[in-house]
């Protein structure tokens, strides 16, 4: 039976949010509707301008009989500018300095709203680097990495710091944490988790030291993969040298005063790249 156009630019609307990254043919929505496929492209018209003055991504069409369309997710610089600025006021609060100089996070990393942004956030700068697999190690970056991995429509993959029975065969490292201790440590991931050759990105909560971020990049390397990117929420203030410089952090503890309880966050390098 067809339907009223309003009813079929919900719909389209609706599908192609839930399938990020998808070519969508004109005859399956076509067939869908059944309506003509000059009817479908007009209301892929309307939902490209639509979704590209809200900022709500792109809409790339793709001509001819193998033609479609397709939603990235990409979000406009000064979107991604004005949430990272949310998430500096959230956090310049003295409740949330930790021993350490860490920043308390666990609570915003368990709502649903926070962590959509986030990873919306993380997977616009990624858009265009052909990404295979998210990684990241558990416990913390796990929620991250499936936000980042849902807009990027790959497989996120968990590194373990203990063996899991349920995991099966796994590939270990040990690796140096970037502690002021200094401790070797070992991290392992299944080997049925990630393809050998995958394009991988690395998201995290914290970088302090490095060790972490470079452990899981050795690891990447025992798969004979490629590390595209390293990206965490926030870098902590670290007076050693990190173990590894090529990274994106949203945010930045700029100052840290324990005895009058203050802490300063500022946007980090991510936005220089944008």
């Amino acid at each position: 039976m067809k339907i009223k156009r309003s009813e079929r630019l919900i719909d389209i609307t609706h599908y192609l949010l839930e399938h990020p990254h998808t070519l969508v043919s004109l005859t399956f929505f076509s067939k869908r509707y059944e309506s003509a496929k000059s009817s479908i492209s007009e209301d892929l018209t309307i939902v490209k301008k639509t979704f590209s003055e809200r900022g709500i991504g792109i809409i790339e069409t793709v001509p001819g009989a193998a033609g479609g369309a397709r939603y990235i997710p990409k979000m406009k610089k000064e979107d991604i500018e004005g949430i990272i600025q949310e998430l500096c006021d959230e956090l310049n609060h003295s409740e949330r300095l930790l021993p350490g100089g860490y920043v308390y996070l666990s609570d915003m990393l368990g709502q649903p709203d926070w962590l959509r942004k986030i990873g919306r956030v993380i997977a616009s700068f990624y858009m265009d680097k052909e990404i295979d697999a998210v990684m990241t190690v558990a416990t913390k970056g796990v929620p991250i990495a499936q936000a980042v991995a849902t807009y990027l429509n790959v497989p996120f993959v968990i590194v373990r710091r203990d063996s899991k029975v349920t995991e099966g065969s796994t590939v270990s490292i040990n690796y140096v944490s970037g502690s002021s201790s200094q401790r070797v440590e070992k991290m392992e991931l299944s080997r049925r988790s990630l393809k050998r050759g995958s394009r991988v990105l690395i998201v995290d909560d914290f970088l302090k030291g490095g060790g972490t971020v470079n452990g899981m990049k050795s690891l990447i390397e025992e798969f004979d993969a490629e590390l595209v990117g390293a990206t965490v929420i926030a870098e902590n203030i670290y007076q050693g040298v990190r173990s590894i410089d090529n990274y994106t952090a949203l945010l930045k503890v700029d100052s840290v005063d324990v005895e009058s309880r203050t802490i300063q966050v500022v946007p980090g390098n991510f936005i220089a790249y944008l």
